[in-house]
């Protein structure tokens, strides 16, 4: 059984993510919470429509298995990791999937659970679980830490900059669980905030829910077509863990420029000895080249697994600053969770105090593409021993790595990663260079040779 894969449990709600699994879900999530001493789990739900009846499945799991459950009804993602802090929570979203998929996300203490937690997790499931006695069933009570959240965000940001005196900032919700929190963190923090697609809605009418370039046409139309300065747009997904920053002239900033804008605030404004920023293979080396200008390291985990990657770098000495994969933040001094409210918060103040165009003038833009190159899933292993040294073979000048896939890096900063994917029959090519048609060229060919001799 593969239930995990780089963001919890995520799939059709009829098919995959259903009302039976959630229950069992629950219930082995009450089992591991007795094993470790605590009793209470937080849960709450993004607004998609088939939420309600999963989220009974997990109350209904997770009280037969004795845990107490605190219902938090409606929260963006990162919401309900700030109120899991001192016991276990569980979302249920498909974060930027389609209106038909849903998911279960398990935290503890704030933090998305590790392979180890997973593995007891599904382990249990497959196994099957019986509930408790009739006396140790639990009871349900509600919460409300939306509040509590939004004011600890607002806080935070204020602590990188100075009120934002009504700068502009328009949000595209998604009509996601955005709408329950950036808007109004933006406006406690001074800015005029325009709202686009700003009501929950499951079915997500305004725009799919996952923000990219083809889906902000909306967004993009109305930063552009403004006539004020320095107005910011902002785009989150469907639960609000992810986020897309517009520019002044209605461009999507590179989510790569993004990472490397706040890698580079967190390692400048540190007072580590030994500042390291975590992030993913996939990442761009403008990242490397703006920690290390600051007198930070960069340190690489497996996608998906950002929490784990920080734990690694702190066992080692280090003092994780920030840690982010595309799309993806985690404000180490404030949470230890992925979080686009704060981020959205934190690059506001940011931009109002130095401008978009200035916090992104020192990163190196190179050109950058990503390819899908088909593999059946029982080729993948092969075809990978296969490239662990082809590639290299190929590019003696680049530095390798191959923990997490192949990666090359070449000294003028180019880099090229291939990697299975781990939820589709595809092998991932990413590149950034000055020449990337021609790189990445080259070595599709090579990893569609490779595939052709499996």
């Amino acid at each position: 059984m593969d239930l995990f894969g780089t963001a919890g449990i995520r799939g059709d709600a009829r098919e995959r993510v259903t009302p039976e699994l959630a229950l069992a879900v629950g219930r082995a999530l009450a089992g591991e919470l007795r094993a470790q001493g605590g009793d209470e789990l937080v849960v709450s739900r993004d607004g998609r429509t088939t939420g309600t009846g999963l989220v009974a499945a997990v109350e209904a799991g997770a009280t037969s298995g004795g845990a107490t459950v605190r219902r938090a009804g409606q929260l963006p993602t990162p919401a309900l990791a700030f109120a899991s802090q001192g016991r276990f929570g569980l979302q249920v979203t498909a974060s930027h999937n389609p209106p038909t998929d849903n998911g279960l996300k398990l935290f503890v203490d704030g933090e998305e659970f590790d392979a180890a937690a997973e593995g007891r997790i599904e382990r249990a499931v497959e196994d099957g679980t019986t509930p408790e006695r009739w006396d140790v069933w639990a009871g349900t009570t509600h919460v409300s830490p939306l509040a509590a959240y939004r004011e600890a965000v607002t806080e935070f940001a204020l602590g990188h900059g100075d009120p934002l005196d009504g700068q502009t900032v328009v949000v595209d919700c998604g009509n996601g669980m955005a709408a329950l929190a950036t808007p109004q963190v933006l406006r406690a923090l001074g800015a005029r905030v325009v709202t686009l697609n700003g009501n929950v809605d499951g079915h997500f009418p305004g725009r799919p829910s996952k923000p990219t370039p083809e889906t902000l046409g909306d967004l993009m139309a109305f930063v552009a077509g403004s006539d004020e300065d320095d107005v910011l747009g902002i785009a989150h997904d469907g639960d609000a863990d992810r986020i897309v920053v517009v520019d002044g002239d209605g461009e999507v900033v590179h989510e790569d420029t993004v990472l490397a804008v706040l890698a580079e605030h967190y390692t400048t404004t540190s007072d580590a000895a030994d500042p390291v920023v975590v992030t993913t293979p996939n990442a761009s080396g403008r990242i490397d080249e703006r920690v290390e200008a600051t007198g930070g390291r960069v340190e690489r985990v497996r996608l998906g697994s950002l929490h784990e990657g920080i734990a690694a770098a702190r066992a080692a000495g280090g003092d994780v600053v920030f840690a982010g994969e595309p799309w993806k933040h985690i404000h180490t001094a404030f949470g230890p969770w992925i979080d686009g409210v704060a981020s959205a918060a934190v690059l506001a103040v940011l931009v109002a105090d130095r401008s978009l165009d200035a916090l992104r003038g020192p990163v190196t833009e190179r050109p950058y593409r990503k390819v899908s190159v088909e593999c059946p899933d029982d080729a993948k292993a092969a075809t990978m021993r296969t490239l662990e040294s082809a590639l290299p073979d190929a590019y003696p000048e680049a530095g390798v790595e191959t923990e997490y896939g192949v990666r090359l890096a070449f000294d003028d900063g180019s880099w090229v990663l291939v990697r299975p994917s781990g939820t589709e029959p595809y092998v991932r090519v990413y590149a950034e260079s000055e020449s990337v048609d021609e790189l990445v060229t080259d070595v599709v060919g090579r990893v569609e040779s490779a595939v052709a001799d499996v």
